[in-house]
């Protein structure tokens, strides 16, 4: 008995214990940073939830050779939104997601649109996930699994018009690299290549289901310009590269909020699909050789981005690259 009563009294000490929270840097909607008390067990925002529908709220836009600047709107649940547009099966898809706080029509879509479409002949479909965003971060946070779930539907009715999963890319930046993760989750990991480009970092790691894997596409490629600030500071990708280091860029100044070097990741990503100078970089041991500024050459190089992509060229690991301060960026 005695034994019974102290087996409830530890039991009723530990319940008394409360949850520890943390102090975690956000990104507010202006950019800056706010310190917010969060519990690590609960990423429910302060702010009421609103209703995200990803089957008519995520807004799909298609370009092609044929309507190189023009949209046209690819709606979920209608086959003769697809059926009736310039959307060739036979031609490889490459689908764009932006961040936190942007929309389908800013620069990671239209400047890689018109890269690809200046190469051959692609399906363009820019994914804006727009509706989902808040001024609160978590918020937003708290929908890239829906949103991924709207892309994967999309995905799979081109699938079933003749496309090819093996034949698509997903390239998301930032909140949109994890929209793309969990596009690939709920697609089985069967699209051929994932570009996260520096994916998120506030409330994002190998921990949570809705973060960024290896194992979302076949081929999962993480570029990293700004580790431990806005991007996460952790190799998340089949392959990881850290341009720099990671985690702060030249050319960048000072850059406190980290605004500079998180848009270089897709700055670099844009150059290298038609450059001639590659961003070659060298295979290290592991990710604290990067972080320590010793990398040792394990003899095994790759380019970072391009078109296509690393895929079925044996490339895994952690990689480490220079760049220049200013575009061009590449030194080859």
């Amino acid at each position: 008995m005695y034994i019974v009563f102290l087996l409830l009294g530890c039991l009723a000490a530990v319940s008394a214990v409360p949850i520890q929270k943390t102090w975690e840097l956000v990104p507010t909607i202006e950019g800056r940073f706010t310190l917010v008390h969060v519990d690590p067990f609960n990423l429910e925002p302060e702010e009421p939830e609103f209703l995200f529908v990803p089957e008519t709220d995520v807004i799909f836009r298609l370009f092609t050779r044929s309507n190189p600047t023009e949209p046209q709107f690819l709606e979920l649940g209608n086959s003769g939104s697809i059926s009736g547009s310039n959307f060739n099966p036979a031609n490889p898809t490459r689908f764009t997601i932006h961040g936190w706080n942007s929309n389908g029509e800013d620069g990671l879509n239209t400047r890689t649109r018109d890269e690809l479409l200046a190469i051959g002949d692609y399906n363009m479909i820019s994914v804006d996930w727009s509706a989902a965003n808040s001024a609160n971060y978590l918020t937003s946070r708290n929908h890239v699994q829906a949103a991924g779930r709207g892309v994967s539907l999309l995905i799979a009715e081109l699938v079933n018009l003749g496309a090819s999963e093996n034949d698509m890319y997903l390239i998301g930046f930032s909140l949109g690299a994890h929209v793309a993760a969990n596009a690939g989750k709920f697609t089985g990991g069967r699209i051929n290549t994932i570009f996260g480009l520096d994916p998120a970092g506030p409330f994002f790691g190998p921990d949570r289901e809705d973060s960024l894997h290896a194992s979302d596409a076949q081929y999962v490629e993480q570029i990293g310009t700004n580790g431990g600030v806005l991007g996460i500071n952790l190799p998340l990708g089949g392959a990881s590269f850290f341009p720099n280091g990671g985690r702060s860029q030249p050319g960048c100044g000072t850059d406190l909020a980290g605004s500079c070097a998180h848009g270089r990741a897709p700055a670099f990503y844009v150059e290298s699909l038609r450059s001639s100078v590659p961003f070659r970089s060298i295979r290290c041991l592991n990710h604290d050789q990067i972080l320590q500024g010793n990398c040792q050459d394990q003899g095994s190089s790759a380019n970072m981005g391009g078109e296509p992509s690393n895929f079925g060229r044996g490339v895994e690991g952690v990689y480490f690259l220079t760049t220049n301060d200013q575009s061009p960026f590449a030194r080859g």
